[in-house]
């Protein structure tokens, strides 16, 4: 089939409302809903009532969206060779060029959207996005597959913090535990699909690793985020944050212990989602109570 024109199925009775809906599975919707929501609740915390959360929220938005759908567009033919059901291109429910054209207008609007916020604050945000549109087109297949992880995390707390009235930069700790759970996001969405992106062909670093030792590694980034969030912020450190580390790093042994035990077959991958969800459900909690330490 090919997949830059419309498919046959659409041509023959296929409705067009179908279309949007297919292109709405397109975009990665999870993380979409997750980023842009953890994004904007971080502006509401971060100052008061302002046209900014709108911006700002529409510009993640927008970012997430044209990264989605790029990543979707880019790989559905590998996709349709692997017959992975949950890609809308991949199957033929949308054309290739359909998908390529909302990235690429989802990219405009997030420009525009994004220096509505500023020009450093829209700078810092699109240095970010194409970091991850750099990831869908080359730096995945990389032993460099880590960071635009890196970057185009970092990059949404310097968007909020730029965002605000005079411009301030934002504190170090909260662009360097941003970075860390973009590590942690690398490590975890690619984990299930190790095996069938290395008979694929794509090595990046968690290909490189294995998958035994990319569970392994998850937890690390994760409790070094909890770290700087604990003790980054000044006088933010006490017994409080000090048994929230513990808890964590305790939580972080028992997840590691069970990816590397005799376990039934799918035991270890419900222990260590369980744990991993946990620790970064802790990390996102104290970045949004850092709210307004953030610059």
């Amino acid at each position: 089939m090919d997949l830059t024109e419309r498919p046959p199925a659409q041509s023959d009775g296929v409705h067009l409302p179908r279309v949007p809906a297919a292109l709405a599975l397109s975009c990665h919707p999870g993380p979409v809903a997750a980023v842009t929501v953890l994004v904007t609740a971080l502006t509401v915390s971060s100052g008061p009532p302002s046209v900014r959360w709108a911006l700002v929220g529409a510009a993640v938005l927008t970012g997430q969206l044209s990264v989605g759908w790029c990543n979707d567009a880019y790989d559905a033919l590998r996709d349709a060779g692997a017959a992975r059901p949950g890609k809308p291109v991949a199957r033929g429910a949308v054309g290739r060029r359909v998908v390529w054209g909302a990235a690429f207008t989802a990219l405009f609007l997030c420009a525009v959207l994004s220096l509505a916020c500023g020009r450093s604050a829209g700078a810092a945000h699109l240095t970010g996005v194409v970091a991850a549109w750099a990831y869908n087109l080359r730096l995945k297949e990389t032993v460099l597959s880590w960071l635009p992880y890196v970057v185009g995390f970092g990059s949404l707390p310097c968007l909020v913090a730029l965002s605000l009235p005079g411009r301030p930069w934002p504190a170090w700790w909260v662009v360097a535990a941003a970075a860390l759970l973009g590590t942690a996001a690398h490590l975890g969405d690619v984990l299930p699909d190790i095996e069938a992106d290395l008979r694929a062909g794509i090595r990046g670093l968690p290909q490189r690793l294995g998958t035994a030792r990319t569970r392994r590694l998850l937890p690390v980034p994760l409790v070094a985020a909890t770290a700087v969030l604990v003790l980054g912020p000044a006088g933010s450190a006490g017994t409080a944050g000090g048994a929230v580390l513990c808890g964590v790093a305790l939580l972080a042994v028992v997840v590691t212990a069970a990816c590397t035990g005799p376990r039934p077959a799918g035991a270890w991958r419900k222990t260590a989602l369980a744990g991993t969800v946990a620790v970064a459900s802790v990390d996102v909690l104290l970045l949004l109570a850092r709210g307004a330490q953030i610059a």
